[in-house]
């Protein structure tokens, strides 16, 4: 299954499993272990501070609401809703994270293998480069091909965005898709319960 930086910086925030939400990113100590579980991203064994905690809480915001632009007309995760950042500022902020780290391209071509494109950095802080390469990581996916199948999770509680992968998927994940077939036949039940003479 292929995995974006862009959704899983968005999945931090998430339902919590008893009907809340949960967000990965509100300790110093959380956003720690998210960064060292980002194998694709240059973070190695980085230690997360409150600023950059603070940091990567505002470009998930600017992600969150990019995504939310990118499925409208459908509606945005009901995370974000009430409370999304104007579009100009969130794509602002994004290229200004991807501005922290100067890179160029470079080619490794070994003896008998395949070519491959990579990024050399000039940025000595790994923090800069972490957050740089999360928003070129945000501003390929948005204008990658994955955006078309871009989605909001419409099962009830649930608050991320997912990429459909196939032609009936309607939701993030099974278990969501259980909740929304579960709510719907409640509410089924319900109505017919509310219908029926006394």
């Amino acid at each position: 299954m292929e995995r974006w930086p862009a959704l899983e910086l968005a999945s931090t925030i998430r339902h919590d499993g008893d009907g809340g939400v949960a967000d990965d990113l509100a300790t110093v100590q959380g956003a720690t272990r998210w960064v060292q579980d980002q194998e694709e991203l240059p973070a190695g064994g980085l230690v997360a501070d409150e600023q950059l905690r603070l940091d990567l809480v505002g470009l998930r915001q600017a992600v969150r609401a990019l995504l939310a632009r990118a499925v409208s007309p459908a509606p945005p995760s009901p995370a974000d809703a009430h409370r999304l950042m104007a579009a100009d500022e969130a794509v602002a902020r994004l290229n200004t994270a991807a501005a922290r780290e100067p890179v160029a391209p470079q080619l490794d071509w070994p003896d008998g293998g395949t070519p491959a494109a990579g990024l050399l950095s000039a940025e000595d802080d790994p923090r800069a480069r972490l957050l740089a390469a999360l928003a070129r990581a945000a501003i390929d996916f948005l204008t990658g091909p994955q955006r078309a199948q871009l989605r909001s999770c419409t099962a009830p509680r649930c608050v991320r965005y997912f990429v459909k992968t196939h032609g009936r998927q309607e939701w993030c994940k099974p278990s969501c898709g259980n909740r929304a077939r579960a709510a719907r036949h409640y509410r089924r039940r319900h109505a017919a319960g509310e219908d029926a003479p006394a």
